[in-house]
């Protein structure tokens, strides 16, 4: 079964009057939690709400949706579905964005290394749809601090991604490899070594991004690995 024919079945369980939200829940409550069918909804559902931030919806942040998922053309109905949905649900952007933190972190335990990947995976997608149209608006940038917060990322991991989207914004080589800037040559090595693996397309799979959306990791892969070479450059100088 396809992960559009799951995502259509996940939309059609709702009855009048239920939102997306209500998708996270009993994803969430399944035997088997539909990781890879709640990132696609999130990323779609977040980034319909996000474009009612700044105020316009342009066919740039519809077909950035193509680019991240690679939606074959008999299926771009069910991702409209989504995003139609979102767009016209009540419910605001800070609700989904707790849905989805639980969905993919049990309440007040502290995020493992997989669920903090994953959640950093969708603020990855949101930011490529933001910067979509060539410009980042101060909405769109204040709709995702409070995303990240919601989903307990700290302010490091946003400026790295901040950094990495944003045409302008700072960049710290060792933000990037999550060190701190005294470390040793040695442990920046391991750092991008880790780092590499986490972005790997299988070990993204596993911890819950669809196949039809691994190419996230190119553009952090790219990061990833510039870090490291500043890094050398300056420890060699």
């Amino acid at each position: 079964m396809s992960l559009w024919t799951r995502i259509t079945e996940a939309i059609a369980a709702l009855t009048a009057g239920e939102g997306l939200a209500v998708v996270f829940d009993r994803l969430r409550g399944g035997a088997v939690p539909e990781r890879s069918v709640g990132f696609t909804i999130a990323v779609i559902a977040l980034g319909a709400k996000m474009a009612k931030a700044d105020g316009e919806v342009t066919r740039d942040e519809v077909s950035t949706f193509r680019r991240i998922f690679q939606i074959p053309p008999e299926e771009e109905m069910h991702a409209a579905q989504v995003y139609n949905l979102a767009r016209q649900d009540v419910a605001g952007f800070d609700a989904y964005a707790r849905k989805v933190a639980t969905l993919f972190n049990k309440p007040g335990q502290p995020l493992c290394a997989d669920d903090r990947n994953v959640l950093i995976d969708i603020l990855e997608g949101l930011f490529q749809i933001a910067m979509s149209d060539g410009k980042y608006h101060p909405a769109e940038d204040a709709f995702l601090t409070e995303v990240a917060r919601i989903f307990g990322l700290d302010d490091r991991c946003f400026r790295v991604l901040r950094g990495r989207f944003v045409d302008g914004a700072p960049r710290d080589p060792y933000d990037v490899l999550g060190l701190p800037a005294t470390a040793s040559l040695e442990d920046a090595r391991k750092a991008w070594r880790a780092a590499v693996k986490d972005s790997h397309p299988d070990v993204m799979v596993a911890r819950g991004v669809p196949a039809e959306a691994v190419q996230l990791a190119t553009r952090r892969l790219i990061a990833i690995n510039t870090a490291w070479e500043e890094i050398q450059s300056k420890v060699a100088a």
